[in-house]
């Protein structure tokens, strides 16, 4: 017994390993590099099994059970692809997807090639209710803009998705996966921001990022 409690006590005394750190915290180049050989052609045939859900134009579906993936940044699209892949992103209804029809990071390259190319549909974008809209702005002014852009443009080399022109039930059920720690990959950073949101705060959030028009050339 003795024995044991010294080596409960030795183990216990070991340094901790920090937790894995998730590509929030790493270079953007490498999968800048990818988007430079990617194939778009051949991820528009990748991405026949997700029409589907994402629909042909990859609108997604104003329900906000799918999101708008046309127009959106490269990088973007392809970490959460490999973060899906890799199991860092819990998304249960995609990952079947990812795992049959997107073998490797160079396919994944290809569909997000395929749909970064994409114009966005404005006009098939699920807007909120519009009464949230002034106290949504004040909040993306103060907490998100620094990072998402000021008209919700997002940011390429960082990871940030364009927030402008998403349907905004999907929106807010993003923000509440976030804030609830459901997302799986979600920036720290955004969690510590989100976390003391009330339920009416994160609905006016939403509303509000949804009414901004894509930026110019999208």
């Amino acid at each position: 017994m003795k024995k044991i409690l010294l080596s409960l006590i030795a183990l216990a005394a070991l340094p901790v390993a920090a937790p894995a750190q998730t590509a929030w915290n790493e270079s953007a180049s490498e999968l800048q590099a990818m988007q430079a050989k990617a194939k778009p052609e051949n991820g528009k045939v990748l991405f026949t099994p997700c029409v589907g859900c994402h629909r042909d134009d990859a609108a997604g579906r104003t329900s906000g059970a799918y999101p708008r993936l046309a127009g959106q940044h490269f990088t973007v699209l392809l970490k959460q692809m490999l973060d899906i892949k890799a199991g860092r992103r819990t998304n249960p209804k995609m990952q079947p997807y990812i795992d049959d029809h997107v073998a490797n990071p160079a396919e994944m390259a290809d569909v997000a090639a395929w749909l970064a190319s994409l114009p966005i549909p404005e006009k098939r974008i699920g807007r909120g209710p519009g009464g949230g809209i002034e106290e949504g702005k004040a909040l993306f002014q103060r907490d998100c803009a620094k990072c998402h852009g000021k008209n919700g443009e997002g940011d390429a080399d960082a990871f940030y998705p364009m927030v402008a022109a998403q349907h905004y039930r999907y929106l807010l059920r993003e923000l509440h996966y976030i804030r609830d720690g459901d997302r799986g990959n979600s920036n720290p950073d955004m969690v510590v921001v989100i976390k003391p949101y009330r339920e009416a705060e994160l609905d006016a959030l939403a509303d509000y990022m949804s009414s901004l028009p894509p930026p110019a050339g999208k």
